[in-house]
């Protein structure tokens, strides 16, 4: 009775509104969409556990374990650039689908390659898939979300990421009596069938169907978690928006008007990578396999990973009541604490007994505070602060520098641990870090609770300040 006296007239227009399922379908799609975050974490994680037992059987070196790591990350790259672009020709949903099944296919063909050329391939098509996905997963989310609880509903799909990565590690340590690597690799398609399955009965993205000139379906999708007094507000905020930027490609990425979310989300981008964090998620089980053993360190990674996962919750379920700048402000100032103190350790002459086990407390404490910090901001900063109609083509730009960061990060570490030791790459990390720190001190605004057009507005009021 009291939720009665407090709708607007509005809200009488649609009977059983609060009991209507498509509201909570909204939750659902969110669900099955942060699959691909999901298959995101698992794909990228598993190689770590796996690496240390088909090197051997494939006869890899440093370089090629490297290749093996970084072909995924060159695939991601370039399905990122592309992702923006397919997700808004597609449509979000169509892309995930199509995704899901290739993440299905690209998880079996690794699992049963018979030499090191077809696990490339597969790595190479499941990095494509993983670029797009990482694009399209949070653009997907964040448009379908109310503004209220987009925070926490992008946010899912790093927290399906952290799930993926720690269900990796346990899939890992799990077969490493067997040295089962290919069935780590292989069981991807498990969640990757399911993600299509449930993707079957998803809805569209309203915003895609404004722009694709289906304001109906848009609004029907829209009452499904909104009143018809928010629905056909939001409607017209995004045909409004629509009308003034319809005209904008990819030459306009570089127009003044979109210069500062551009800078701050490539940036965001920037400094999540160089702060080192797919260092210790692809070869964390390679750098402790010196201090305890093959299945010591990959169930040492199982802490970790569990670690990520919890904190990533956390921040999650508070990061619309926190906010976005203190949560990556702090979290960066810890990773870059962590970072020194890993660097110290490694100096030491040895890591036996309590050495080794303040390394793994180090990285604990550097990837909770990744979690909690940059590893949620970079999907939601890259959701949030670019106009409708090129927010896709937009995005890609952010989520590409994440790639192409990564992959020079997977390509580089067994080489810089050669050549300058594990202490003297935390330093390298660390310094970077201290650089993107500053940077976000400076440029990083708080977004929660603000609908995507209004922080467009924002952005650009602040631009004709500077100009």
């Amino acid at each position: 009775m009291v939720s009665g006296t407090r709708r607007g007239r509005g809200d009488q227009e649609s009977p059983g509104y609060e009991d209507n399922p498509r509201r909570r379908g909204i939750g659902l799609a969110t669900a099955v969409a942060a699959l691909g975050g999901f298959l995101f974490g698992y794909d990228t994680g598993v190689i770590g556990g796996a690496l240390i037992y088909l090197k051997d059987d494939f006869g890899l070196d440093d370089n090629g374990q490297q290749f093996v790591v970084g072909i995924l990350l060159v695939g991601a790259l370039l399905g990122a650039l592309a992702g923006g672009a397919v997700a808004d020709r597609l449509g979000r949903r169509t892309t995930l689908l199509i995704a899901s099944a290739v993440f299905a296919i690209g998880g079996v063909l690794s699992g049963i390659a018979p030499g090191t050329g077809t696990l490339v391939v597969a790595r190479f098509v499941l990095g494509v898939t993983i670029g797009i996905s990482s694009v399209c997963v949070p653009l997907y989310i964040a448009e379908l979300a109310p503004k209220e609880r987009r925070g926490g509903l992008v946010s899912m799909n790093q927290f399906m990421i952290t799930v993926g990565i720690f269900t990796s590690y346990l899939v890992g340590f799990a077969f490493s009596p067997i040295e089962g690597w290919r069935w780590m690799l292989a069981l991807a398609a498990v969640p990757a069938v399911a993600m299509f399955v449930g993707m079957l009965g998803a809805q569209e993205s309203p915003r895609w169907l404004i722009n694709q000139g289906r304001p109906q379906e848009a609004r029907e999708v829209l009452l499904g978690s909104r009143s018809v007094e928010e629905a056909e507000r939001e409607v017209y905020e995004i045909q409004e928006a629509a009308k003034e930027e319809s005209r904008w490609g990819w030459a306009d990425l570089w127009r003044p008007r979109l210069r500062p979310a551009l800078m701050l989300g490539v940036g965001v981008a920037a400094v999540n990578q160089l702060a080192g964090v797919n260092a210790v998620i692809y070869y964390a089980p390679t750098i402790l396999q010196e201090i305890f053993g093959s299945s010591g360190a990959i169930l040492s990674t199982v802490g970790i990973g569990l670690v990520n996962m919890l904190v990533t919750f956390v921040a999650l379920r508070r990061i619309d009541s926190w906010g976005r700048r203190p949560l990556l402000l702090g979290g960066t100032a810890a990773v870059l604490s962590a970072l020194v103190a890993l660097t110290v350790l490694y100096l030491l002459p040895s890591r036996d007994g309590i050495v080794g086990y303040l390394v793994v407390v180090a990285l604990c404490v550097y990837i909770a505070a990744f979690a909690a910090s940059l590893g949620v901001a970079i999907w939601l900063v890259n959701s949030e602060v670019y106009p409708t109609p090129i927010r896709g083509k937009a995005a890609s730009l952010g989520s590409a520098t994440h790639w192409g960061l990564d992959m020079v990060i997977a390509f580089t570490v067994l080489t810089l641990i050669s050549a300058i030791g594990e202490s003297g790459l935390f330093a390298l990390y660390a310094v970077l870090t201290l650089l993107g720190l500053v940077f976000l001190w400076r440029r990083m605004p708080e977004t929660k609770g603000r609908s995507l057009e209004e922080i467009d507005a924002d952005l650009q009021a602040s631009a004709g300040r500077t100009r």
